[in-house]
């Protein structure tokens, strides 16, 4: 079985390691400042289904089973998606406007499997609170000028440099991170895949999807 990852963050590929997954990352190339909805959450699923998607299509033929996965992070404070900020400066001053405050994090989660010439497919979101701590100017700029909140949805980590910023969640850590596993297993158990089924064997292959 070749387990794909239609996304460039090395953190999900972490997040899956870790839980024992082989995957291999392949950038979507979705043109994610085309995609317009003003639910944050409907807007993380539907990028999600989008790069899940353009890697399926874009993967050759395979003997083999096939799981695609496709995800997408937004936070939404005070009602508005916040991806990653364009520069330090957006960054910055996003940090001023969340410290002490929460927020909810979106992750939108599309499954794909192909089996031979069956293919089935399963997509949800999770959605988990995020608590700021109240830092300082001089905190803040320090946290920016590292350059790690351009590169994350929602200007932080919480697995990162950001996690002493982040007093509290509520909700799946993981999907902090940017990838579920408790939704990954459920929406792969509705296709009828068990999770255990995507562990390494001791040689360090996937035992498939059968």
């Amino acid at each position: 079985m070749r387990v794909v990852l239609a996304s460039a963050s090395p953190a999900r590929l972490e997040v899956l390691r870790r839980a024992g997954v082989t995957a291999e990352a392949v950038v979507s190339g979705v043109d994610e400042d085309a995609v317009d909805i003003d639910d944050v959450a409907a807007l993380a699923l539907t990028l999600a289904r989008l790069k899940a998607q353009a890697v399926a299509d874009r993967l050759p033929p395979s003997e083999s089973d096939e799981l695609i996965i496709g995800c997408d992070s937004l936070l939404e404070f005070d009602g508005r998606p916040q991806g990653k900020p364009a520069d330090a400066a957006e960054a910055a001053a996003r940090w001023r406007a969340m410290r002490g405050r929460s927020g909810v994090l979106h992750t939108g989660h599309r499954i794909i499997v192909r089996a031979g010439a069956d293919t089935r497919s399963a997509e949800s979101v999770a959605s988990t609170v995020v608590h700021f701590a109240h830092l300082d100017d001089a905190e803040i700029d320090a946290y920016v000028a590292t350059g790690e909140p351009l590169w994350v949805a929602g200007a932080f980590t919480v697995d990162g440099l950001g996690g002493p910023f982040v007093t509290g969640i509520e909700g799946d850590h993981h999907n902090v991170v940017g990838l579920s596993l408790p939704l990954l297993r459920t929406l792969l158990l509705q296709l009828g895949v068990e999770w255990t089924r995507l562990w390494a064997s001791p040689t360090g292959d996937p035992q498939g999807l059968r």
